[in-house]
């Protein structure tokens, strides 16, 4: 089971309170632009599907004995952090739901409806997709529910009588179905904005088939009750685009994975010509105009950088969108092994640079006007506020009052005294931290500060290869590194106070330096300065409150080392080698030294290299020019803690210097003279180290290692069938590792 810090102060007032009030909701008025029914302007929403009510995330949580409420208070926490206000999910009608459409008031709807209701007290707004049509397994086996979804297959859950008649009867009992912690149905809570009538649906019959089904689902709605919008799916089933733009559903919903899917490693490259725009290829059909539209899922998959989700957004806004979820945000308590949809990978404390990216993106997303270009790439790297840096991996957010940066960054903001609010990771001229966790800092009033520092999140193994609860793909350390802060309405000496429970720090800042700050969450007011008002951990703050903290534990020194390198492929005969590595543990090791395969146990001179610690977790050292010789090197990397060893690749416990040490397991680079080609791609079997996919659906493609004769080369043969008129395929490969 994993541990985490949690503080959730009881200041958020009641979601019954939303029924008392009089709560703006969304109007559509046949433009196809959502609107505020207070102020009649435009209503742009960002956000994430997040499915741990249901599914295999639901199971997770039984599995690793977590209370399952208390996680959704985590999440939605962070989803406040994230200043997200959009939250979309489809729901898997195969667990509530029997084999005749009735409505099962069980667990997973009582935990739905506490979601929402926790979602509302954050004023994050949902859009509910009544069904899935698939059933409840990925990554595990489906388990037979009983529910009406599992009787039909895809295609004929729109056309078999039966399966209508139960869609029938599950969409009225949903939408009339009362939330109990917030009093209202689901039909007429504001802060639910419409419904989704299902989850990419199937219409591979006629026209008027696919008409008559829609007929009959909006009218059940209608009969329901329901006044909402509801929306439809149209980029699964283009061949019916007149039939959904000429039908009454008031919104249509597309989706956008510009990367793949499932790729089982992480891919790298830069991605942004992929995502210079979002075609519509039906965008001039009748009716198209009238509609909104919505991306219910979108994400760059297999991917890791922190630039991708801004420059989605900005393709999105550019096609007209004003709903953007994506797909999908991992509950904290099984992020650290990213087993929910292996493909995707998003979550505050396991990811922070992708979060503070989410974050930018949904600032650009509730700011970029609608139907404007950016150009293509490089010339759409600058847009609103906006800046994305391949080279750097890197996305800002830069105004008058706010900054955030999801990496290391040398840019200025545009002015530092007028600052409200800073959020990022690594360093900037405004905070100088070695930590790689987030951090956010709010100005409260003049003179006084909240700041909010998450712990150190540390990548060990492909969060994107085959999943399992059994192993970490990042864990979380504790570090306390020095921060420097550079806020002029802070000044230079302040003093420091933990709010968050159990935070005791009690300590001054001179020169703007906090000494070994640990996570958690701190008052910072300026020497000499007075409050205006009183402010303290229940103190509610925009939709938190103040003393609100959620971590997971770090590793302890009981659990040893982590060290993450990789080794060059190639390295030049003769030529010093520079050894890079993350060493990462609940302190720093007494020292890190390189052994090559070079050593021998019954000499008393066994050369080693002394690595020196940098910058966070990094060491460096440097393998002197006369080891490198022969075909390869092989070497191992040793950490020494009070006397205990560790080896790595392998991680074991003891010394290749130990009489008993039998590890063989070392990183290798092959010797090469340096005026040897560079071999970028060498058929050898049938991956090659190349990446093919097409974007054409979920199509799989084929590979066979071709012989032609001993005398010629051998070729790799790609097949794929596509029923697209112009199917998009890429064969790819990341060579900066081969250059």
């Amino acid at each position: 089971m994993k541990q985490h810090l949690l503080t959730i102060v009881s200041c958020l007032c009641s979601t019954l309170l939303f029924a008392q009030q009089k709560v703006p909701v969304i109007e559509l008025t046949g433009d196809g632009v959502m609107r505020w029914s207070d102020t009649k302007k435009e209503a742009p929403f960002f956000g994430v599907n997040y499915t741990l009510p249901f599914a295999h995330a639901y199971r997770a949580m039984g599995y690793l004995g977590v209370d399952r409420k208390s996680a959704v208070d985590r999440d939605v926490y962070h989803f406040a952090r994230l200043g997200i206000n959009a939250y979309r999910i489809h729901i898997w009608d195969v667990e509530i739901s029997d084999a005749n459409g009735n409505l099962i008031e069980n667990e997973h709807l009582d935990l739905l409806d506490y979601l929402i209701a926790k979602l509302e007290q954050r004023n994050i707004r949902t859009i509910l997709t009544a069904e899935t049509n698939f059933g409840n397994g990925y990554p595990e086996r489906n388990q037979q529910t009983g529910g009406f979804s599992y009787n039909y297959d895809k295609g004929s859950m729109h056309s078999n009588p039966k399966a209508v008649a139960a869609q029938e009867r599950y969409l009225k009992a949903l939408v009339r179905h009362i939330n109990p912690y917030t009093g209202q149905a689901y039909k007429d809570d504001p802060f639910v904005v419409g419904f989704e009538i299902n989850n990419e649906p199937s219409h591979p019959g006629t026209a008027a088939e696919t008409k008559n089904y829609l007929d009959r689902m909006l009218a059940a709605l209608q009969q329901a009750g329901n006044r909402k919008p509801v929306f439809y799916n149209v980029s699964q089933n283009t061949q019916q685009a007149e039939t959904f733009y000429s039908s009454p559903v008031q919104g249509t919903t597309f989706q956008w994975y510009p990367t793949g899917l499932v790729a089982g490693h992480t891919r790298q490259g830069n991605f942004l010509p992929y995502v210079d725009r979002y075609s519509i290829p039906f965008s001039s059909t009748k009716g198209f105009d009238q509609k909104a539209r919505l991306i219910y899922e979108f994400d760059a998959p297999d991917v890791m950088y922190s630039f991708m989700y801004p420059a989605m957004v900005r393709s999105f806004r550019t096609a007209g969108f004003q709903w953007m979820t994506q797909f999908a945000y991992d509950p904290i308590d099984m992020a650290w092994a990213n087993t929910e949809y292996q493909t995707h990978y998003l979550n505050l404390a396991y990811t922070p640079n992708k979060a503070i990216s989410l974050k930018i993106a949904g600032e650009a997303a509730r700011t970029l006007p609608r139907n404007v270009s950016y150009g293509v790439y490089p010339a759409d790297t600058l847009f609103g506020h906006v800046h994305i840096s391949y080279e750097k991996d890197l996305s800002e957010w830069n105004t008058a009052e706010q900054f955030y940066y999801s990496n290391k960054t040398t840019t200025v903001p545009k002015d530092t005294r007028r600052l409200t609010s800073v959020a990022g990771c690594g360093s900037s001229p405004v905070v100088a931290y070695e930590g790689t966790g987030a951090y956010f800092l709010d100005k409260l009033e003049n003179g006084l500060w909240r700041l909010e520092v998450m712990p150190d999140a540390i990548q060990v193994k492909d969060p994107f290869a085959k999943p399992s609860l059994k192993k970490h793909v990042v864990k979380i350390y504790w570090g306390q590194w020095d921060m420097f802060l550079h806020l002029p309405d802070l000044g230079d000496r302040f003093s420091v106070t933990g709010i968050n429970d159990g935070n005791q720090c009690r300590t001054e800042a001179a020169g703007g330096k906090i000494t070994a700050i640990k996570p958690g969450v701190y008052l910072l007011q300026k020497q000499g300065k007075k409050p205006e008002k009183s402010w303290g951990s229940s103190t509610k703050w925009g939709t938190i409150c103040l003393g609100e903290f959620v971590a997971p534990a770090g590793a302890t020194q009981a659990d040893g080392y982590d060290i993450v390198h990789k080794p060059y492929k190639t390295v030049d005969a003769g030529k010093p080698v520079v050894i890079e590595a993350v060493v990462a543990g609940a302190s720093r090791p007494d020292s890190v030294l390189i052994y090559t395969d070079q050593i021998n146990f019954w000499s008393d001179q066994n050369p080693s290299v002394k690595m020196t610690p940098g910058e966070g977790y990094t060491y460096r050292g440097v393998l002197p020019g006369t080891t490198v010789t022969g075909s390869r090197i092989r070497y191992n990397l040793v950490t020494f803690k009070d006397g205990k060893t560790q080896t790595f690749p392998s991680g074991v416990t003891g010394s290749p210097l130990d009489w008993d040490y039998t590890e063989t397991t070392c990183w290798e680079s092959e010797v090469v003279d340096p005026q040897s080609p560079v071999r970028l791609v060498t058929v050898t079997d049938e991956n090659s180290g190349l990446d093919a996919y097409t974007l054409s659906g979920y199509i799989p493609v084929r590979r066979q290692l071709v012989n032609p004769s001993p005398e010629q080369r051998d070729r790799l043969r790609f097949t794929f069938e596509s029923d697209s008129a112009k199917p998009v395929f890429f064969v790819r490969k990341y060579i900066r590792d081969e250059v």
